[in-house]
């Protein structure tokens, strides 16, 4: 071993009883769309409209994980992984949305749960990961204060089936992206531009989620939020203004609401409209105790309050869209001249640490696990092997930042790279590859990529060192 290898491993060797984890979504992966009485979502309906998705694609088998979970969960034990997240697809469990329980829903995840138990792997459930019930969207959606109750009978049921094999829970996975990429710009599921009913959409998720920790009473739950580092492009007034509307909209609006029981007034005046929908107690509920918090990180936005305006490259979508910043259509977004993905997002883990010290320094004490972190490459496969530099340097440079969080005093306990495989990227189709491991979706065979085999290397050395019991 060269002493590079030995600097890097050292800077990569994480407390005992660190989380090792990998993380999917049940719509991006499970297919099976009507199989065993599971109902309409929302993706569902967004992805039969022309326009919607890139290349007219859809997620009805996606990487069969639905019928292939037992092969995918023996690819996590040779990884190592100590944990999986996953979500639970609501039409899977209730149809409808509320009411009756499709029991062949809920075997599913008791199945899946058991084999992950059966290898060593800690099953961490999400409740919601934006497939919501099209049945609740007829009656209005996330904007209907009625959607956060019924979320809240479906998180009990759920609770009750599972408490068992679950220990450790989350809520609402990006509040943000379900409610201003659905219902503000357009661009996610339901593909609705509702600028004042995108507002009701985000208070009624985190209405969602403290109801849901309310009903549930779960022995470990956190909430679960996408964060990005936001710089102002210079010193101008204009864009110092700038980061803080886009810092208030994009992270206090949550952070805030969930951690201190409050909106940031800010924001509020920054929005600009009747409230009113905010009611007596509400907050409360949303502050509702939690035993962690979920923090999904991708890159920083570099802000312009300067006339011109315009979408970031960084957060540019697939197909036309509305703007989601409710209140600051006019920031643009400016390239900073970092290294980027395929998504065009650019690269910046120092923005990693930066928001893993706010929320520590900032925010009432409460354990943090890097729940999403990884990057879509344009993978190629040649023969056998996906030599996917870029990803495993990726990955490399997120976990040495989160190891310098905790050397400095962050609460951090758990990574989980996103995605464990290839799967159904939303309105980009399947054009982008997040993956560890590669799919061919003709075939459905699975490879691990090159950054799968350093990342199964990386747990195995941290594990080597882990106390036994004697």
């Amino acid at each position: 071993m060269t002493t590079q290898e030995e600097r890097t491993r050292s800077q990569l060797r994480f407390p005992t009883g660190f989380s090792w984890g990998a993380a999917t979504s049940a719509y991006q992966i499970e297919g099976a769309v009507t199989a065993d009485g599971r109902g309409t979502s929302i993706w569902d309906t967004f992805t039969r409209t022309p326009g919607r998705v890139v290349g007219g694609e859809h997620a009805d088998v996606t990487i069969d994980h639905y019928h292939r979970y037992r092969d995918d969960v023996r690819i996590m034990a040779d990884l190592g992984l100590s944990a999986y997240r996953f979500s639970v697809s609501w039409p899977r469990i209730q149809p409808d949305g509320s009411g009756q329980i499709n029991q062949k829903g809920l075997d599913f995840y008791k199945r899946l749960t058991d084999e992950l138990l059966a290898h060593g792997i800690d099953p961490w459930l999400t409740l919601y990961h934006w497939d919501l019930p099209q049945t609740l969207e007829d009656a209005g959606g996330w904007p209907n204060r009625d959607t956060a109750l019924r979320f809240a009978d479906y998180a009990a049921v759920v609770h009750e089936a599972l408490h068992d094999r679950v220990h450790t829970w989350s809520t609402v996975n990006e509040p943000w992206c379900a409610a201003f990429l659905g219902y503000a710009s357009g661009e996610h599921a339901p593909g609705r531009r509702e600028p004042e009913n995108a507002i009701r959409a985000a208070h009624h998720l985190n209405l969602a989620h403290g109801l849901a920790v309310q009903a549930m009473d779960a022995r470990r739950v956190g909430g679960c939020v996408n964060l990005y580092a936001i710089t102002p492009a210079g010193s101008s007034e204009e864009d110092l203004d700038a980061a803080r509307r886009i810092d208030g909209l994009q992270n206090r609006f949550f952070l805030d609401a969930l951690l201190t029981g409050r909106y940031p007034q800010d924001v509020l005046d920054d929005l600009a409209m009747d409230l009113s929908f905010v009611e007596d107690g509400d907050l409360k509920t949303i502050n509702a105790p939690i035993d962690l918090l979920l923090v999904n990180y991708y890159s920083r936005f570099t802000v312009s309050g300067a006339a011109g305006g315009g979408r970031a490259s960084a957060a540019a979508a697939p197909v036309e869209t509305a703007s989601p910043w409710i209140g600051s259509e006019h920031v643009s977004f400016v390239n900073a001249g970092r290294p980027v993905t395929s998504m065009g997002w650019e690269i910046d883990e120092s923005g990693l640490l930066e928001v893993l010290r706010r929320v520590a320094r900032d925010y009432p004490p409460v354990a943090l696990v890097i729940s999403e972190n990884g990057a879509a490459f344009d993978d190629v496969l040649e023969g056998e092997r996906v030599h996917d530099a870029e990803r495993r340097a990726y990955l490399e440079a997120h976990l040495r930042v989160c190891r310098e969080a905790i050397d400095s005093g962050v609460p951090l306990e758990g990574y989980f790279a996103w995605s464990l495989m290839d799967n159904f990227e939303w309105a980009w189709g399947y054009g982008k590859r997040f993956g560890l491991v590669h799919v061919d979706y003709e075939t459905q065979r699975r490879l691990l990529k090159d950054s799968a085999l350093w990342y199964a290397e990386i747990i195995r050395q941290n594990r080597r060192h882990e106390p036994t019991d004697s």
